[in-house]
């Protein structure tokens, strides 16, 4: 990799005894391949002995190298995400300053790997809103939460300055905005290419607009996480600074460990937290958490809509939810969704300012008198295991059916919930002499090389694949 001559100076600006090490980790090291598990999916720590932890995320994971995740069926259902290391210290900044429930806004969240990670580790009872503003990159945002599986999301597709009128509303708000992308050097070759002076001015510009109008959506006394995974002043503490000195933001000590090698805020005097890969396993990443001063909130004052839509579906579709008396469903054209009883204001809220693309729980999809069970019912961890015949299924019968192929399935006539090394991988049609395919098209496995066998993500005999 060759890296311009122009970052090679502003490194040499940035870190004049540390640039040399900085440069080297980034043109000549390869990067660390991490994952993270879902242990609401019953990914636990007891079946990954012998992989090494992420110092500071307790559900962080290294592997020796890459595996060729699209081919594991336990990486397709949510049973872990692959997310550099460094990234997941957003994890150990909320278990150690979020306490209690809170309304936590991840604004600038694809493809999700932080959203996942706020899931896992924001207190019982929160409610999450995943927001990205470019179409295609929240329809793979979308994706990723409902493989996760948490009833307690929102996504949404929405501009920054939309989140205006829903001022004071959110307890905590994330922004890991767009950037230059110094941190990516390392894994992404257009990273490289697409660098330039103008471009981190360009940038930074973007930054103070975006935390500027998620400023409003934070509550008096509330926290704003923001992130880059870029090397430069100008997109991070500068962009701190501008928090500070127009709104009067304090930043908050997150604990570090030394062992872990965290790297300091450069010339500024506030809390902030640098990853960088000549010193930590993982990719270049910035991290502050700002205070919002103490006031009396005021909430939003707009109308709460409901979305309209048929207001008849298959009652016997309630007792698909493991729980099910903690939800309530509505119509949203011709899909029923289940929703949290406590979470129905929200879901209201968010109809009447934002676009909902996302809200709890997807049951399925109406036609005549029956109800077809979606994806994300059978990824959700809300599932009722009673609900529907099992089908377990082997290796090549689970790639088949998600690369979209008619599969022949043991169970009963009807809807089957097919699972793999126990986990849920979706539902089929059971006809009889073959089951109708309803896992999603834009989820399909495209590569016609599938591995004979099944890839060894984690070591036989502690492996992620949970049993539910």
């Amino acid at each position: 990799m060759e890296i311009s001559q122009q970052f090679i100076a502003q490194l040499q600006a940035l870190l004049p005894h540390e640039w040399e090490a900085l440069a080297a980790a980034i043109t000549t090291t390869p990067p660390a391949v991490s994952i993270r598990l879902n242990t609401a999916k019953g990914a636990h720590e007891a079946r990954t002995t012998g992989l090494e932890p992420v110092p500071w995320c307790p559900a962080g994971r290294y592997l020796a190298g890459r595996e060729p995740f699209t081919f594991d069926t336990a990486f397709q259902t949510g049973l872990y995400y692959v997310q550099d290391a460094s990234s997941m210290f957003v994890a150990h900044v909320i278990g150690s300053l979020v306490d209690g429930p809170v309304r936590y806004l991840d604004l600038c969240a694809a493809p999700g790997g932080k959203t996942t990670a706020a899931i896992q580790a924001l207190p019982p009872g929160s409610t999450v809103v995943a927001n990205e503003v470019m179409p295609q990159r929240a329809r793979v945002l979308c994706e990723n939460v409902t493989k996760w599986g948490s009833p307690r999301c929102f996504v949404t597709s929405n501009p920054a300055s939309d989140f205006k009128q829903l001022r004071h509303y959110f307890d905590v708000v994330a922004v890991d905005a767009p950037c230059s992308g110094e941190g990516m050097m390392r894994k992404e070759a257009e990273a490289v290419a697409q660098w330039s002076p103008a471009l981190v001015r360009q940038c930074a510009a973007l930054q103070r607009s975006i935390v500027d109008d998620a400023w409003h959506a934070l509550k008096p006394g509330g926290l704003l996480i923001y992130s880059t995974c870029t090397y430069n002043s100008e997109e991070n503490e500068q962009v701190v600074q501008h928090l500070i000195d127009t709104c009067q933001a304090t930043t908050v000590e997150v604990p570090v460990e030394a062992g872990w090698k965290v790297h300091p805020g450069i010339g500024t005097s506030a809390h902030c937290y640098r990853f960088m890969p000549h010193l930590t396993r993982g990719e270049g990443l910035f991290m502050a958490v700002l205070r919002k001063p103490e006031g009396k909130a005021r909430p939003p004052k707009m109308k709460a809509v409901k979305a309209r839509g048929n207001t008849a579906w298959p009652r016997d579709t309630e007792h698909w939810l493991d729980c099910a008396g903690d939800y309530s469903l509505a119509m949203r054209g011709d899909t029923i969704v289940a929703i949290p009883h406590d979470l129905e204001p929200c879901a209201a809220l968010l109809h009447g300012a934002l676009h909902v693309l996302h809200e709890g729980i997807t049951l399925g999809t109406v036609k005549g008198r029956n109800c077809v069970p979606s994806q994300a019912l059978a990824l959700s961890t809300a599932l009722n295991p009673e609900a529907f015949a099992r089908c377990e299924v082997d290796y090549a019968t689970a790639m088949a059916y998600m690369r979209g192929e008619t599969v022949v399935v043991d169970a009963p006539r009807g809807y089957v919930l097919l699972t793999h090394h126990g986990s849920p991988i979706g539902f089929a049609n059971n006809l009889g002499s073959r089951a109708n395919n309803l896992y999603p098209k834009p989820w399909r496995i495209l590569s016609t090389h599938i591995p004979a066998q099944e890839p060894a993500v984690v070591t036989a005999g502690s492996c992620v694949h949970g049993e539910g």
